[in-house]
């Protein structure tokens, strides 16, 4: 076979295999064909492994069973779900050889051409390779079937691939046993119907970009409201105390009143959000914890275990939690918001971190997600994060955006300690010393930026739009403040910060936000824990200006 379009045409999905076995130098012929696919930045990240264990296939074919049947329940539709029973998608055990074809995913962590705009290029690259292999079999008389419904995590772990490891799924070769009356197998057994010919528009026109208007505003905009606010104080003073004797529960009460715009204000619904992301800094080793921890702990959000569950249900808060750029593909799930940017932002020691253009994405899928929560009827929002490796990137931008020396910006993190913590500190050092763009903030955050603090600062600016009550966490979710400050001042009055982290940092943050937090308890957990221990202390605050008599309601005289 030797026509290129006979070849492209027969190449197939295989799924029923002869028990041929297949030589070493069809094997490394294919192999060299998937060689000479195109490499973004000829960066050479693709790897191969093969399998002929027969006990590994085993292994590999249960992963599937178990997806298989979670991918069958994802239909109501019974016709649907008996066609699919009984379709073969796999032929893990049967096929002489497996191959599993991956990405290097830490070439993202040196300077790469044609990566800058997307990270998920050096992915597309191995995926070329895969069809080039694909092509080179079918030439040969050989075929291949692509198995993906797998759980990749457990895919990693049972064959003990590195973390940096990424494949693209188990696939299965040998020696085709049909040829499927040629034509795709799906297509075959009536699953769908592949259309005739390429879908194909001709784009003759640009479009103008709609960017989120998230610009400067100036204190003149703030409305006059002394009215209210005389009003509102009258209320306060004349409850059954001496004035200013509640301390901070009255600027609470103050505040909760001035942002809900009602002399009564009254939290309904409050929401935490907890935005999760990696970051490629991580793989320089600033964190005592592995990268995939910020993927467990997702899915120990999602089952209901982590500290930020228990105390959203110990005080009747819904929680979300938003993947805003983890480094794993999670399988669907209602709890769970999509707003992946990406597989984990790249390493801002050598490249920027991500684009401008994510930067606005990352803004405007905040803002998206507040206003979904808005729909609920929620008037309260706080904000959690977690992401191995983000406070390097927060102590970067606190750096960058207030001035401080990096040396006063770093803390211990996840619990880095000395050594550690001095590599730390010269590796942002230097990563600051390497960036000489420019001093605008988009830049900025394009450069040394994460996908779930940016999604935050976009969040915090929505929910200021829409009225709501902010509680700001720790350290990180401060930082995410700071951003949306940045953009517009005014957000200060809507505000709450819950508590001072142990991050030694923090307070100088606060301290430089003017900002008073409720609490001082240690806490450098993350997660919106600060915003749902302190959120008690604004229910009281809510209380006692709705509920405390007056001196003149009870008959009590003023001093």
């Amino acid at each position: 076979m030797s026509n290129l379009d006979d070849i492209l045409k027969s190449r197939r999905d295989t799924r029923h295999f002869t028990n041929d076995e297949v030589p070493d130098e069809v094997i490394q012929k294919a192999l060299q064909a998937g060689h000479w696919a195109p490499s973004v930045g000829l960066t050479d990240a693709t790897r191969y492994y093969l399998i002929k264990s027969d006990e590994v296939k085993t292994s590999i074919k249960k992963l599937f069973l178990d997806y298989n049947k979670k991918a069958e329940e994802r239909t109501d539709n019974a016709e649907q779900k008996e066609l699919y029973r009984s379709l073969k998608l796999e032929a893990i055990e049967e096929a002489p050889i497996g191959l599993i074809i991956a990405y290097d995913r830490s070439v993202l962590n040196q300077f790469t051409i044609g990566t800058i705009g997307s990270n998920e290029a050096v992915k597309f690259s191995s995926v070329c390779a895969a069809q080039n292999i694909w092509l080179s079999l079918t030439e040969q008389g050989y075929g291949m079937g692509w198995v993906s419904i797998l759980n990749y995590y457990q895919f990693k772990k049972i064959l003990d691939l590195p973390e940096n490891i990424e494949p693209l799924g188990y696939f299965c070769i040998g020696k085709p046993a049909t040829n499927y009356n040629n034509q795709p197998m799906l297509q075959q057994l009536h699953w769908k119907q592949k259309s005739e010919a390429p879908i194909c528009n001709e784009i003759k026109e640009i479009h103008q970009i709609n960017v989120p208007d998230f610009d400067l505003r100036s204190e003149n905009e703030i409305k006059n409201k002394s009215d209210f606010n005389k009003r509102l104080q009258e209320k306060i003073d004349s409850k059954t105390k001496p004035v200013g004797s509640l301390g901070m529960l009255e600027s609470l009460a103050f505040q909760m009143a001035t942002v809900f715009e009602t002399l009564n204000p009254k939290i309904e619904k409050p929401n935490i959000v907890v935005f999760a992301a990696d970051h490629g800094i991580a793989n320089h080793g600033v964190s005592d914890y592995p990268q995939d921890v910020t993927r467990q702990m997702v899915n120990n959000f999602l089952d209901g275990g982590a500290a930020i569950n228990v105390f959203c249900n110990q005080n009747n808060i819904e929680l979300s939690i938003v993947d805003s750029g983890v480094n794993y593909d999670f399988p669907t799930n209602a709890k769970l918001i999509d707003a992946k940017i990406a597989k984990g932002t790249q390493s801002f020691l050598h490249v920027p971190a991500m684009s401008e253009s994510e930067v606005w994405l990352c803004l405007d899928k905040g803002k998206s997600i507040v206003q979904n929560i808005v729909k609920s009827g929620s008037n309260c929002i706080g904000f959690g994060e977690m992401g191995i490796g983000n406070t390097s990137t927060a102590s970067v931008l606190m750096s960058i955006l207030t001035g401080f020396p990096i040396e006063e910006c770093i803390g211990k993190g996840t619990g880095v300690e000395n050594e550690k913590l001095l590599l730390k500190q010269n590796l942002l050092k230097k990563a600051i010393d390497n960036y000489s763009g420019q001093t605008e903030l988009i830049a900025q955050l394009s450069y040394f930026g994460g996908f779930e603090i940016i999604q935050m600062s976009g969040a915090i600016l929505e929910a200021f739009e829409n009225k709501m009550l902010i509680l700001v966490d720790g350290f990180i979710c401060t930082i995410a403040y700071l951003i949306a400050f940045k953009i517009n001042p005014n957000i200060q009055q809507n505000a709450v910060f819950c508590h001072c982290s142990a991050e030694k940092a923090h307070s100088e943050l606060l301290n430089y936000l003017e900002a008073k937090p409720i609490l001082n308890l240690d806490l450098r957990l993350g997660e919106g824990t600060g915003c749902a221990v302190a959120f008690p202390i604004l229910k009281s605050a809510e209380a006692f200006l709705n509920e405390m008599a007056s001196f003149e309601s009870a008959g009590v005289s003023r001093k």
